[in-house]
């Protein structure tokens, strides 16, 4: 009896590890319950989600949607179909069609892939009364990219075809599929996107579709992707894209007091329109290729030049923070700056002084031979040349300078600020002083800086010594953004050092011999640095740097026109129309606004490119 009730017990007891088993196996554990991908008894389908839609500041709409229908192919169940019928349909060639299969059937038999993509509503209305004579071939429905305004390609970007390489590092995405691909699209494509729904289709032995895999219990339903708020003013951007027409270069604006980018402006620009539909990747390759006015090229991220004349105030922060000079140091200027004893080492000054000056008016004359002065003492008041180079790098870096910011911009480039490690390879010996890179105290020499890196240097002074990492999104939908966005970022100088200098930046356009003086606001105190960038391939660059009121700065600016000759001539005009724009919603100057409008520089570029092309041949 005792043996009968074992025998029992186990049999009870293995057939409900059995039981638990199957259980797990079929109900719990989905990876064996989901149908392998598009198996001979299962097709699965993917439903789209319309992408999230994105605004100003203001809530104006920057990008929507629009309805796209693709034709869909998988090549296993293709029958044998009128081929030229079936060409005449979709407007193409049977060379075309044969290419198209091909490569579907390369990517895979039995997956779907995308065979003719973005038709149009009145060829999807015809078609879909056609399709069930070609077995093999369905539509499904997608959304495309649409712009309502003409406006910021850079900064808004688009969305293109998932190619092997993209698959491959990121399983989520199939053949034929959409992902962004630059601007706030790539960046933010995780967010824009949303998550596809999927349905599991049953088919019997004939391979005849017979309803819902299990009643459809592993089906799911498509998540639209969050509508995004970014930090532009549309307004303010198509009015920065107004000015620079005819122009090339970059205007970045900034919140001072959030980091929010206000406006972001490269030129040439194109149409945003242009990379939607299926001209995309035509009207892409000749964009690519247009070398010369290079339009794909954010000006206002990746153009790399010597700031000039607005780095000056970063040469005075640090000569006051090293406390080299105070506000009453005086050197005398007689039309430059003697360096060393050979006839070469000596640097012009136009600022016209001839005498004795001190930090104030070296900011507003914009005195070579001061800020020259400064840099030297800054580099000299250590024990070694590369000790004291090292120095000045860190508190030049504690501006934002020299890295990428770490921003959620999907370009940028790093620019350069050298360090004592990097003269070092210039010369192995050691034997070098400051006198060696006297030029970086002029934002010449081996500098190179940004038009956003500018912009957010200008936001740290506006804000007396920190500043936040500039940033495009404003709100995301249900989300929080980054907090590093939202931390302010101390630079390395004290802020009693900050007044005096701003001072100085005040009068370039408040003093009667101020750079500024014609581009002066009635109503609003604006400070700012005019500029003007050597450029060893033909007309200067003509810079800006400006921030405003001087209390309590809403907006902080640098324009950046290339082969604009100097400072005051193109990118002060330009920078002091954007911030009397921002801030009083109207201008007062028409002449001088209609002189941007339509002035143009393209004699410029022509007689750059005429040069080159001479180099070149030689």
């Amino acid at each position: 009896m005792k043996r009968s009730g074992l025998l029992t017990f186990l049999i009870i007891f293995t057939a409900l590890i059995f039981i638990a088993r199957l259980f797990y196996l079929q109900v719990l554990n989905n990876v064996y319950a989901v149908p392998a991908l598009n198996s001979s008894a299962v097709k699965i389908t993917y439903d789209y989600p319309e992408r999230g839609y994105v605004y100003d500041r203001n809530g104006l709409l920057l990008v929507a949607n629009q309805l796209s229908y693709d034709i869909m192919v998988i090549p296993r169940e293709v029958k044998p179909l009128d081929t030229l019928e079936f060409c005449n349909l979709l407007k193409i060639t049977k060379e075309n069609f044969l290419k198209k299969f091909e490569k579907a059937t390369r990517y895979s038999t039995r997956i779907p892939s995308p065979f003719l993509v973005q038709l149009s509503k009145n060829d999807y209305a015809y078609l879909q009364e056609k399709m069930h004579k070609f077995k093999g071939f369905y539509i499904i429905k997608r959304s495309l990219r649409e712009y309502p305004l003409n406006s910021a390609p850079n900064v808004l970007g688009y969305i293109s075809e998932v190619n092997e390489s993209m698959i491959k590092k990121n399983p989520y995405y199939q053949l034929g599929e959409l992902i962004g691909t630059a601007g706030i699209e790539t960046t933010y494509e995780g967010i824009l996107r949303g998550t596809k729904g999927v349905k599991y289709i049953q088919r019997d032995r004939f391979n005849k579709e017979i309803g819902s895999y299990k009643n459809g219990i592993f089906d799911t339903l498509p998540l639209p992707g969050k509508d995004v708020t970014l930090t532009l003013d549309s307004k303010l951007q198509q009015y920065g894209e107004a000015l620079m027409v005819n122009k090339r270069g970059g205007i970045v604006a900034i919140e001072p007091s959030s980091g929010e980018i206000l406006a972001l402006v490269s030129t040439p620009t194109f149409d945003p329109n242009l990379m939607v539909g299926r001209e995309r990747s035509k009207n892409f390759t000749k964009l690519y290729l247009d070398t010369i006015n290079n339009p794909l090229l954010d000006r206002g991220l990746q153009g790399e030049y010597p700031p000039g004349s607005p780095f000056k105030v970063i040469t005075a922060l640090t000569a006051l923070q090293e406390n080299v000079i105070n506000t009453t140091s005086t050197i005398k200027c007689f039309g430059g700056y003697k360096y060393g004893a050979g006839k070469g080492a000596f640097m012009e000054c136009h600022c016209g002084i001839n005498g004795p000056v001190a930090l104030n008016k070296a900011i507003y004359r914009s005195c070579n031979s001061y800020f020259s002065n400064a840099y030297r003492k800054s580099i000299e008041n250590y024990p070694t040349t590369p000790e004291g180079t090292n120095i000045w790098s860190s508190h030049v870096k504690s501006f934002g300078l020299g890295n990428y910011l770490n921003n959620d911009l999907s370009v940028g480039q790093k620019g350069l600020i050298p360090d004592g490690n990097f003269y070092n390879k210039w010369y192995p010996d050691n034997r070098w002083t400051a006198t060696y890179t006297i030029s970086n105290a002029i934002g010449q020499g081996e500098i190179l800086t940004t038009p956003i890196q500018l912009a957010n240097m200008t936001a740290a002074v506006a804000n007396r010594g920190f500043y936040f990492i500039p940033h495009i999104v404003k709100n995301i939908k249900d989300e929080k953004i980054d907090t590093k966005f939202v931390t302010p970022i101390n630079t390395t100088i004290d802020k009693e050092h900050f007044e005096p200098v701003i001072e100085g930046l005040f009068n370039v356009f408040e003093n009667p011999r101020g750079t500024a003086r014609g581009s002066r606001v009635e109503g609003i105190e604006i400070c700012g640095k005019t500029g003007t960038s050597e450029n060893p391939h033909g007309q200067d660059h003509s810079i800006f740097i400006a921030f405003a009121p001087k209390d309590n700065p809403k907006i902080a600016i640098a324009v950046f026109v290339e082969n604009g000759y100097w400072g005051s001539r193109w990118a002060g005009p330009i920078a002091s129309l954007m911030i009397e724009k921002y801030l009083n919603g109207a201008t007062t100057r028409p002449w001088v606004e209609q002189n941007m409008f339509n002035g143009s520089l393209q004699n410029e570029y022509e007689k750059q490119l005429q040069q080159e092309t001479i180099d070149i041949e030689k």
